[in-house]
């Protein structure tokens, strides 16, 4: 049969559903984007900080940046706890001149490594007379091959989980003395992704080592509901949060090809840092937790955790074994 152009032709049909298609897609896509932007939390409070000590444990970068500069816009002493001294040095000084708060200061940290965390604690204890903010929000993740600390301990965990409980401890007698004080740690959703098994802490040769990440941030759970229970009634809180997907350095270590949609739906979909850090800026400054202790939050409210990430068995028996795996000794402060 001869076709008189009164219909259109297959090709025809199907140009049209191939374009109806990407744009349903391209559709979704931004819909999902501006549901992220308009969900995400804002904290409006404008309390003042001076007179407070902030120690900000990855603050050279992303999120961790965003916190400082926020709080030191409100008079806090500021202190960047950081593992990269240059890339560090160069952000107090814009946070200084952005702020006009010179009382930002900067402190050689490496959470990876136990004789750093040492270090670093003996510091602040000579030189600071209070820590009315916690903040454990440094972080890494690795892609497929996992590292090794000097320590002998799988360095995704060392840096995520293991520094922060050995850093908590070193400084935990100044923490009490300054009370009232809040810890803030940095946690997130992914830990729905994982799950923390109590015979494998040192989870060395563990593929892909990204996984690992999923991992401590569920051990960050567990770290931050067992320390809300064993410093109830001292004038210190604990609360933990995730700060949504982030735009940050977090996402370096994907190797390429894989780099490139990733970066794609980071620069896409992502919070940028600003808008990650609200909900630790709400949490170091909100009259509103001013007594809250051990919850767990998402854009300036509190959220809900699974059941496992209840278990206060688990989260005991964590903590017994983080104790070894530091190697707290008793001359230690004790939680």
């Amino acid at each position: 049969m001869v076709s008189l152009g009164l219909f259109p032709g297959d090709h025809y049909l199907n140009d049209v559903t191939i374009i109806a298609v990407i744009s349903a897609i391209v559709a979704t896509l931004f819909s999902f984007r501006f549901y992220l932007r308009i969900t995400s939390g804002r904290c409006f409070n404008e309390i003042k900080m001076e007179g407070k000590t902030v120690i900000i444990t990855g603050a050279n970068s992303g999120i961790g940046k965003e916190t400082a500069r926020d709080l030191a816009k409100r008079g806090a002493k500021i202190i960047m706890a950081c593992r990269n001294l240059e890339t560090a040095n160069a952000v107090r000084d814009e946070i200084i001149k952005e702020s006009g708060n010179d009382n930002v200061v900067v402190r050689k940290l490496d959470l990876g490594s136990q004789k750093s965390i040492r270090e670093f604690a003996a510091e602040i204890l000579r030189n600071e007379q209070k820590i009315d903010v916690l903040i454990h929000n440094a972080g890494m993740a690795l892609a497929f091959r996992g590292q090794t600390s000097e320590d002998g301990i799988e360095l995704t965990m060392a840096t995520n989980h293991y520094g922060p409980f050995l850093l908590t401890h070193l400084l935990i007698s100044l923490i009490r003395k300054s009370a009232p004080a809040r810890i803030v740690i940095v946690a997130s959703e992914l830990y729905r992704l994982a799950s923390v098994n109590l015979d494998k802490l040192n989870p060395i040769g563990t593929f892909p080592a990204a996984y690992l990440y999923y991992v401590s941030k569920f051990a960050n759970i567990y770290f931050a509901r067992e320390l809300a229970k064993r410093l109830e009634n001292t004038g210190i809180t604990v609360n933990f949060l995730h700060p949504g997907m982030i735009d940050s350095g977090i996402w370096r270590n994907v190797p390429f090809p894989l780099n490139l949609p990733m970066m794609a739906i980071t620069k896409g979909f992502f919070k940028k840092p600003k808008a990650g850090a609200q909900t630790i800026i709400y949490l170091a400054t909100s009259d509103e937790v001013v007594n809250v202790t051990g919850k767990y939050f998402m854009d300036c409210k509190e959220a809900t955790l699974s059941a496992t990430a209840m278990d206060e068995e688990k989260a005991k028996n964590l903590w017994e074994e983080s104790v070894k795996i530091v190697k707290l000794t008793p001359d230690d402060p004790k939680i």
